[in-house]
């Protein structure tokens, strides 16, 4: 199979699988905010932006090392015993010190100590099946892996709408019936820690074949050359997640104690309006990463490499216009009550941030086949020292607007000094004049509809078809040689 189509499906699958548990939280937005205040949902907020820093720390790097030393060992079980014991080992260990100190974990997280229970157990299935499901990925198992990310999202879904839609009505109509003693009022955040508590908890059972076939043997001499290739990619991860989750700490800190939680709640369910191209982004990514690592030793990789962040941008520049044109659509569909609507301009700057992770993660192959990952550390902590600079300095004064406006500019950042610095190192043949034609093309027709024709419909969709139709001018050919068969 041709390679480019190859990664396509796989990106397909992959995509599937990854953008699902992405659309959980998407899907569960118009539940959440139902049910819940935005100073509620702002304090959930929160707390899921704890859960993505402890993941990076728990993970160090080890996911990226596993595939880096897995696809070019020929030792391929030594690898995989290592990198089992060692996320074992760290998960255990984190998960004994942090039952011991839960009280002071709580109070310096700022966690209600009743939910302190859920976030510690979580954090470590989720630490656990972290090697099994790279596992899946390095030996291109796209339908396994997609079948088990698909139930856990299916699992925790399914709980979140018994315990928060379909058990108060049952309450409500039959206060004394069988799920009574399940019942409790004012629970709801409680109930959404029970849920994941319980997907996550089957995803490890379905995953703990591999840690039981696995003949363990601890290579110490590989697992140093594993942590020198990771605790770039953990600084790298830190950084990263400083620049994904980081405002809403930074909010609820920074902003009127009055109003912080509601702010961070307003601010991050219409900040959910732009998953769609994260979503896109990280389906994306998935399919690449394996797919950079394998074709690193082929005869001139950085063509390909240089075309497939050509379809990229193409791709992204197309969702990035439709979601800013739609964007009024979309917050009557996901983000119902309108108590929440007052974050809306936050939602172009959001998405287009999102479009720079995805274009920097494809620019960012130089420095991960070339074993330089110290690179990416450098850059994503530029990175978070923009992201925490511009926070800290602004949102006194604007509030959200002054996160949103952060995560442009770091990810955009990011996204120049990568291209920058690959240039000399690892030189890939990006067509540079295409990508910034359609990037900015994309920008100009996104800020027109939203900002100076406030968001017209009939104005976006008019900018939308004309970009619709340049693109199929341009680039019809060179899609339907990928998506297309010949016919025989």
């Amino acid at each position: 199979m041709n390679p480019l189509k190859k990664l396509f499906k796989q990106t397909a699958i992959y995509g599937l699988a990854t953008v699902l548990p992405r659309m959980l939280t998407f899907i569960l937005v118009p539940v959440y905010t139902s049910v819940m205040a935005p100073g509620l949902y702002g304090e959930v907020s929160i707390i899921f932006a704890w859960f993505a820093i402890f993941n990076v720390f728990l993970a160090y790097g080890m996911e990226t090392a596993f595939f880096r030393f897995y696809s070019k060992s020929d030792d391929k079980e030594t690898v995989v015993s290592t990198s089992l014991i060692s996320v074992a080992a760290s998960t255990l260990a984190f998960l004994f010190v942090a039952a011991l100190f839960q009280n002071s974990m709580a109070g310096l997280l700022e966690i209600d100590s009743k939910y302190i229970k859920y976030v510690i157990i979580i954090l470590g299935l989720d630490a656990l099946v972290m090697i099994p499901f790279a596992w899946l990925r390095a030996n291109e198992k796209p339908m396994r892996y997609a079948v088990i990310k698909i139930l856990n999202v299916a699992v925790n879904l399914g709980l979140n709408l018994f315990f928060l839609i379909a058990l108060p009505r049952m309450m409500e109509s039959n206060p004394d019936g069988f799920f009574s003693w399940m019942y409790k009022p004012n629970f709801e955040i409680s109930y959404i820690f029970i849920s994941m508590l319980v997907a996550s908890g089957l995803t490890f059972l379905l995953m703990l074949p591999l840690y039981l076939k696995t003949t363990y043997r601890f290579d110490k001499v590989l697992w140093n050359s594993m942590m020198q290739y990771a605790w770039p990619v953990l600084i790298a991860g830190i950084a990263f997640t400083i620049n994904e989750v980081f405002d809403r700490i930074l909010l609820e800190r920074l902003l009127d104690p009055a109003v912080a939680e509601s702010k961070v709640g307003m601010y991050s369910a219409c900040y959910k309006l732009g998953l769609f191209m994260t979503l896109f982004a990280t389906a994306f990514r998935m399919g690449i990463e394996p797919f950079f690592f394998s074709h690193a030793g082929s005869e001139n990789p950085q063509k390909a490499y240089a075309q497939i962040t050509n379809y990229f941008v193409v791709l992204g520049s197309i969702i990035l216009l439709a979601v800013v044109v739609f964007a009024d659509v979309l917050k009557v569909i996901f983000v119902q009550d309108e108590a929440y609507w007052e974050a809306m301009d936050i939602v172009p700057l959001i998405v287009l941030a999102s479009f720079f992770l995805g274009i920097y993660h494809n620019l960012s192959v130089w420095y991960k086949v070339t074993d330089k990952t110290r690179y990416g550390a450098l850059i994503s902590v530029i990175g978070a020292i923009i992201t925490i600079g511009i926070n800290y300095i602004f949102i006194p004064y604007i509030g959200y607007m002054a996160s949103a406006i952060a995560t442009v500019m770091a990810y955009g950042s990011m996204m120049v000094i990568s291209y920058y610095l690959g240039k000399s190192r690892y030189p890939v043949p990006y067509n540079f004049r295409k990508i910034l034609f359609y990037l900015s093309i994309s920008i100009l027709f996104s800020f027109l509809s939203f900002y100076v024709f406030h968001r017209n419909l009939i104005a976006g969709s008019i900018f939308l078809a004309l970009f619709l139709g340049l693109v199929y001018k341009l680039e019809n050919d060179i899609l339907r040689k990928i998506f297309i068969k010949k016919r025989a």
